[in-house]
């Protein structure tokens, strides 16, 4: 599954994802949780998580977390019913790892899923993207383009590979 990029949102291609902008990765029944690249851009600088204590047990829909920011404390709904088997300990002293990598080092929980065909119920990647095309078209009123990794990061190489080739063309001509 390629990742996608929406503007200059990362929109992670292994991952289901919520219209209230949280993701899950799912592992062996587990599912790993936190907030997409959108939602940490549009918090700001993020200051504190409030994590939810290990063995609690959620519910779909309810609060899993709050996060501080200097803009305003956000809510993190759990998107699958289960029991929180772990938390993202880094946090509380980094919170601005949910800034810095929101899909790796900024996950929030890890939750044991009671029914893991919950998960069906969320969007996948690619739905995600258009979700969040619309909100974005909508609040820049400007077209946004859906793209591939694989794409970009093909052009990143052809332009790489074409300034090496300025630059050695650059060093013959000063020979």
């Amino acid at each position: 599954m390629e990742d996608i990029y929406v503007g200059n949102y990362l929109v992670k291609g292994d991952r289901y994802y919520t219209k209230e902008h949280e993701w899950v990765l799912v592992k062996n029944g587990l599912a790993e949780i936190g907030i997409t690249d959108y939602a940490q851009k549009q918090l700001g600088d993020i200051v504190f998580v409030d994590l939810p204590e290990v063995g609690k047990e959620i519910e779909s829909g309810e609060t899993l977390a709050n996060i501080e920011s200097v803009k305003n404390v956000a809510p993190v709904y759990s998107p699958v019913t289960g029991r929180v088997i772990e938390v993202n300990e880094n946090l509380k002293e980094e919170p601005s790892l949910v800034n810095d990598d929101p899909y790796e080092a900024g996950w929030i929980a890890i939750v044991e899923m009671s029914d893991p065909t919950e998960v069906e119920d969320l969007m996948s990647a690619h739905d995600y993207a258009e979700y969040l095309k619309e909100i974005i078209e909508e609040e820049t009123e400007e077209e946004v383009a859906i793209e591939e990794e694989e794409i970009i990061e093909e052009e990143y190489y052809l332009e790489e590979s074409y300034e090496q080739g300025e630059e050695e063309g650059t060093e013959e001509e000063n020979k």
